[in-house]
């Protein structure tokens, strides 16, 4: 599209070589099970996380939707985050589709929950309560600077899971985010998990698409779920085409969206004005505010982004903002993004 779009890594669109592989693809019906790149993705993003077997679907919602509704029944609990995107940020799928109670914990500067708070959330075995069948988690941690978890937080979420029995379903919608800023293999973190789903649409630059992985059982479970929300898809070989290209060549680049959120968070703590800590970036997002001193508002400066340089900025509040850096935004891009904030914040 005809515009610099810092709003999110959900507008990158498919790249000349998804599209050309979405043109050619060879489908099937896969509500048959019949579409051969439907499942040559689905074994793909298995072998990517480490797990048995996995379900291509339509969102990164679907997919958290699918994996709490196949760990948990109606009447359960599920212990989550207070800003997690499964609890604030997906409609209550899992209270009103699924009759599940979350138990909504303070999550720290990096979204974390503290372990001895999860422990104690665990309901006891009486009726009075609904029975804890399942912990939610996420990696990178969107709403807390895309923050990258480390594998010994959920190892350890995990030794609380299986003591209480119960499962670990992770929110990896940007997970290799997380493992490539830290050096690490997928599998180096969903080792710890029961299931996990990852979004292909967003840093990876598919067009759609989610997929959800885990044990074969509970990916047959998932299976007959889809189908009850309305996920069946036929001929959808043509969307697992760019899948497929997501998880086999974009992942070893998300270093450069890396570099290009450090580059702008540095750039934007030289612009007086701007309130941010640049050792809060760790991967492609850059969460920073305009200081009190400050007259006009972030939707005014979006504004005029957008009128000067064609630069849609990313404002989420009154005085704050959210940039996220994905394939389709390089070092041009973020230095008019810094001069252009920059002539804004000077004249206003």
């Amino acid at each position: 599209m005809n515009r610099i779009d810092f709003r999110s890594d959900t507008v990158s669109w498919p790249t000349p070589e998804m599209r050309d592989a979405m043109a050619n693809a060879v489908v099937g019906d896969d509500v048959y099970g019949e579409d051969p790149t439907v499942i040559e993705l689905e074994a793909l993003a298995a072998e990517k996380t480490g797990m048995e077997a996995a379900l291509f679907v339509a969102s990164g919602t679907m997919g958290n939707l699918l994996g709490i509704l196949s760990h948990a029944g109606r009447g359960d609990g599920a212990i989550v985050g207070k800003d997690a995107h499964a609890y604030r940020y997906e409609a209550g799928g899992m209270a009103v589709l699924g009759g599940i109670m979350p138990t909504v914990l303070p999550t720290d500067a990096f979204g974390m929950m503290d372990l001895g708070r999860v422990e104690t959330a665990v309901s006891p075995d009486d009726a009075h309560f609904p029975t804890t069948s399942l912990i939610l988690v996420e990696n990178s941690y969107g709403s807390k600077h895309g923050y990258p978890l480390p594998p010994s937080y959920f190892a350890d979420m995990k030794a609380i899971a299986d003591k209480h029995g119960l499962a670990l379903h992770m929110d990896g919608a940007r997970l290799f985010n997380a493992a490539v800023a830290q050096n690490l293999n997928a599998r180096e973190i969903t080792q710890h998990v029961d299931s996990v789903s990852i979004c292909l649409s967003k840093g990876l630059c598919a067009p759609v698409g989610s997929v959800l992985c885990g044990s074969k059982e509970f990916i047959a479970k998932a299976h007959r779920n889809r189908k009850l929300v309305g996920g069946g898809m036929r001929q959808a070989g043509i969307l697992a085409a760019a899948g497929i290209i997501s998880l086999t060549e974009m992942v070893d680049r998300l270093h450069e969206d890396h570099q290009h959120a450090q580059m702008l968070a540095q750039g934007l703590a030289q612009i007086p004005g701007v309130v941010i800590d640049p050792k809060n970036v760790k991967t492609n997002l850059v969460f920073f505010k305009l200081s009190e001193k400050v007259q006009i508002t972030a939707e005014d400066v979006d504004q005029q982004m957008q009128e000067k340089a064609n630069i849609w900025a990313g404002a989420t509040g009154a005085k704050s903002f959210r940039a996220v850096l994905h394939y389709w935004i390089g070092s041009p891009e973020v230095q008019l993004y810094l001069d252009t904030l920059r002539t804004i914040l000077a004249t206003s």
